[in-house]
């Protein structure tokens, strides 16, 4: 998810350089501010994807801006983490952040999802709307049974996930998977059929509630079995999230029928083609800020 608040007035000295694990930490904290709900221990995920694709603004020692470029293979990329310190919006430093960083992705396809109160200006920047995310949340209905063939992951199970998540997304992100898979605090399912992966998902506490990035199946019978495996560890009242692909209209039904609402949606947009990937698969994507 992006934030773009900042106009293009003259802009005063800015060094926008590569931001460390700890400076990313900061930018959690923009986010939280901004809403976003980040997930606990997601930045120590983030990060290690490519270290090198995320950049920081800072006005001498202070960090003001921020926006990661992360490459994920030689054809795609995801855009994220657009975002200046409340204190010095107006002033121009996201833009220069954005300047400074994009090249970063070369001639890659990039991918973002931006609030649509900023559609025209991705558009402006080369960027096509291909659909929306909507973000549904709630207290589930407690799941009424044990979900069948549905299993928590070990790490037996990680190298057939990160192959089977290379079908539901447009690049491989084997490393980033495997941390997400196995980090503090995750609770993280797979569906088996007849011994073969049928898809996963993954719950992780954040600021409020739970998370639940990403849910990933071969059919809605899949997915409902690993929605409902994985709300059966929360607590009683306890709300969770999710971001949806507003064209998987099956994933909007059972999160429906489970109670939760459409809350908000941001526009999905890419800078040319989107590498091939299943996308029928995909119930719930991992992140808005990192695809």
């Amino acid at each position: 998810m992006n934030n773009h608040g900042e106009t293009t007035g003259s802009t005063p000295a800015l060094a926008v350089t590569t931001a460390s694990l700890e400076d990313w930490y900061r930018v959690a904290e923009w986010a939280d501010g901004e809403g976003w709900n980040v997930g606990h221990g997601d930045v120590a995920c983030f990060h290690p994807t490519d270290p090198d694709g995320f950049f920081i603004g800072r006005l001498g020692d202070r960090p003001v801006s921020a926006v990661s470029i992360v490459n994920y293979s030689e054809h795609y990329a995801v855009l994220g983490h657009y975002l200046t310190d409340p204190e010095f919006r107006g002033r121009g430093y996201g833009l220069a952040t954005w300047r400074a960083a994009f090249p970063h992705a070369g001639t890659r396809t990039v991918g973002l999802d931006a609030m649509p109160e900023q559609r025209a200006n991705y558009e402006r920047s080369g960027f096509k709307a291909a659909h929306d995310t909507v973000h549904y949340s709630g207290v589930p209905a407690p799941p009424t049974g044990t979900a069948p063939d549905t299993v928590r992951v070990t790490a037996d199970h990680v190298t057939a996930l990160t192959a089977y998540d290379r079908e539901c997304f447009p690049a491989d992100r084997s490393g980033f998977v495997a941390r997400w898979l196995t980090a503090p605090g995750r609770i993280a399912h797979t569906r088996l059929r007849e011994g073969r992966i049928a898809g996963y998902g993954v719950l992780r506490p954040a600021g409020h509630g739970h998370r639940i990035g990403p849910l990933f199946a071969d059919t809605p019978q899949d997915a409902e079995a690993l929605f409902d495996s994985l709300v059966s560890h929360l607590g009683p009242d306890q709300e969770v999230s999710l971001d949806i692909p507003e064209p998987q209209t099956a994933s909007a039904a059972l999160l429906t029928s489970r109670g939760l609402e459409a809350r908000f949606h941001t526009v999905r947009m890419y800078t040319g083609p989107v590498p091939p990937f299943r996308t029928e698969r995909v119930f719930a994507g991992t992140s808005l800020e990192l695809g």
